[in-house]
């Protein structure tokens, strides 16, 4: 929590240094009212840990989800949340924002 773009990467290297599994979610684009500007990361390793933000309630809780299926096949995804889904007002983007957010698994050597 709290951390700068920096710490987050920070933590990216020193998980995939301890042999953990990780990926790396990155807010893109964003349209309205957004929680968190682009570039905001959250780094996610296989077990399901994470630190950052790039939004809250449930999109933070989507994008982890969808993060450890990109750890697992390795393809990147983009996601896209906004006030057309249903679960808007959970996931606290219920004053007209829509996020993208691109996830990537880092770290691999092969």
């Amino acid at each position: 929590m709290g951390l700068s773009g920096t710490g987050i990467l920070e933590s990216a290297s020193s998980w995939t240094k301890e042999n953990r599994r990780v990926a790396l979610a990155t807010v893109v684009q964003t349209w309205g009212s957004a929680p968190q500007p682009v570039g905001s990361q959250l780094v996610i390793d296989g077990n399901g840990n994470f630190e950052g933000s790039v939004s809250g309630g449930c999109v933070e809780g989507a994008v982890v989800t969808e993060a450890l299926g990109v750890i697992e096949n390795g393809d990147p995804k983009v996601l896209e949340f906004g006030v057309s889904d249903e679960t808007a007002w959970e996931a606290g983007l219920a004053c007209g924002g829509t996020i993208r957010v691109y996830v990537e698994r880092v770290g691999d050597d092969g």
